[in-house]
């Protein structure tokens, strides 16, 4: 078992990873951090300086063809001043309303004294921060390496934690089949104990002279049929077959197998509210918390 999960990881993916990439051009650094974390589809968001605006379709087409679910967090951080070059952006029409306001304040409330330099940069909006678009071209080749670099390292990590994952999700499977075996083959020791014990009760109550015995195993013929579990019994194994061959066949699996889970989750169900006898009961308990702990695993599979 341990050789074919290890045959097949390489084509099952987590969706949690974290890479991080530094490019060196002259004295300006640029760091390339990647994120990746569980998401329903492929969702990117990449925040980077206004001057790299221009590069975000870049860095999506190259994330797009890495990854196919996983919402991926890009922050692309400059150090240094070569491709990107800030200026402060004074409001003085916005600057002069604010005297103007303050002069009537003083005026209206008999107020006195001068207002200080070192408060007008504190009033809102009036400077701000601008970033001057730079001739970064020569950014686009290094930056489209250093965000494959990330990609590789998110890659590695998100195979890494699928391994983890695949082996957690083989053991509990071994377990639920070897449940489903047993809750199986103790099905007709439970069904003649069911009748034993529904014939017995009733020779308690009735006089056995006035039973009609063929009503009787009729009843008891009903009562049983109702908690048959055959077919369910027969739908989960398929269920089993079915979710270790997606293990091995791989691929962008998670939401084919959250929706086998989910099919298994509930023929236990049903098994569990047929069940005629405590020993079924307690093994359907079993069936159901190995099955909740392998759903929390698979929504970490792409």
């Amino acid at each position: 078992m341990y050789n074919k999960v290890m045959e097949v990881i390489h084509m099952i993916y987590s969706m949690t990873g974290y890479g991080r990439d530094i490019i060196h051009i002259n004295t300006t650094i640029i760091t390339i951090e990647m994120r990746s974390v569980n998401h329903r589809y492929l969702d990117i968001s990449i925040k980077a300086p206004h001057s790299l605006l221009f590069f975000e379709d870049h860095i999506k087409k190259v994330i797009q063809k890495k990854f196919n679910r996983g919402r991926i967090e890009v922050y692309i951080n400059i150090e240094g001043d070569q491709f990107v070059r800030k200026s402060l952006n004074t409001d003085w029409k916005l600057l002069d309303e604010y005297m103007k306001t303050i002069e009537q304040m003083k005026q209206k409330y008999n107020i006195s004294g001068d207002i200080p330099i070192t408060m007008i940069p504190t009033l809102p909006e009036i400077i701000t921060v601008q970033e001057l678009d730079d001739d970064s071209d020569e950014l686009i080749e290094p930056l489209i390496i250093g965000v494959k670099r990330a990609c590789k390292q998110v890659l590695h990590a998100r195979k890494k934690e699928a391994n983890d994952l695949i082996k957690d999700i083989h053991q509990r499977m071994a377990m639920i089949e070897k449940t489903v075996s047993f809750i199986h083959d103790m099905t007709d020791e439970v069904i003649n104990a069911y009748q034993k014990r529904i014939t017995e009760r009733i020779h308690e109550f009735l006089n056995e002279e006035i039973i009609d015995k063929q009503r009787l195993h009729q009843e008891i013929a009903f009562l049983i049929e109702k908690g048959d579990i055959t077919e369910e019994i027969t739908r989960l194994f398929s269920h089993i077959d079915h979710l270790n061959k997606l293990l091995e066949t791989g691929g962008t699996v998670g939401r084919v197998l959250d929706f086998i889970v989910q099919e298994m989750h509930r023929e236990i169900n049903t098994i569990g509210s047929k069940a005629i006898d405590a020993k079924t009961s307690e093994k359907v308990i079993f069936l159901k918390s190995e099955v909740e702990k392998i759903r929390e695993q698979i929504q970490n599979i792409e």
